[in-house]
């Protein structure tokens, strides 16, 4: 794998699932929304680079080729998803109930709702950084390599998307410290 040869060595492909798959999962999962749909994601990368035999030169290579598929298909499910979810919407039209929990519980899914819909609400490529950097642990550089643009553009991108984050709280009337 990890030369001019096309076949994939078990061994080669334990040690990079190993490496970037909990990486790969958390990506994937922020921009999929449900840790199932990640693990899936993820699952499905794996299974497409055994199947294309792609030769890469350096375990990087793999990584980064990965990570591309995993955005992809996790953009493309949250896509799908939000179809569905849009379609059901219209279909219960004001027909919805409210369950009550604690205020705790309350609280906290109200602030992760809050959260992914002020990231939601951010253009793509600020968004793809920002999910990157934030819940994929990844480098200026390495996400620079994964969209194919300057790692100087990925901190510039990064620093607008945190300001349109804090600009989206401040319409709401949010305070943020």
């Amino acid at each position: 794998m990890f030369s001019n040869e096309a076949s994939l060595d078990e061994r080669e492909l334990r040690l990079l699932y190993d490496a970037v798959a909990p990486m790969l999962v958390r990506v994937a999962y922020r921009i999929a929304g449900t840790e199932e749909a990640a693990e899936d994601i993820v699952h499905e990368a794996f299974i497409r680079l055994l199947e294309k035999r792609l030769p890469f030169a350096t375990r990087d290579d793999a990584k980064f080729w990965l990570i591309r598929v995993v955005k992809n298909g996790a953009l493309n499910y949250a896509k799908r998803k939000g179809r569905e979810a849009r379609a059901y919407e219209r279909w219960w039209r004001g027909e919805r109930a409210e369950s009550e929990s604690a205020d705790a519980e309350i609280l906290r899914g109200e602030s992760e709702k809050e959260v992914k819909a002020f990231l939601d609400r951010l253009p793509e490529n600020l968004r793809s950084v920002l999910v990157l950097k934030e819940y994929g642990g990844m480098s200026y550089k390495e996400i620079g390599r994964v969209l194919g643009i300057t790692e100087g553009n990925v901190k510039v991108r990064a620093f607008r998307a945190r300001e349109a984050l804090l600009a989206l709280y401040d319409e709401e009337g949010k305070h943020v410290s």
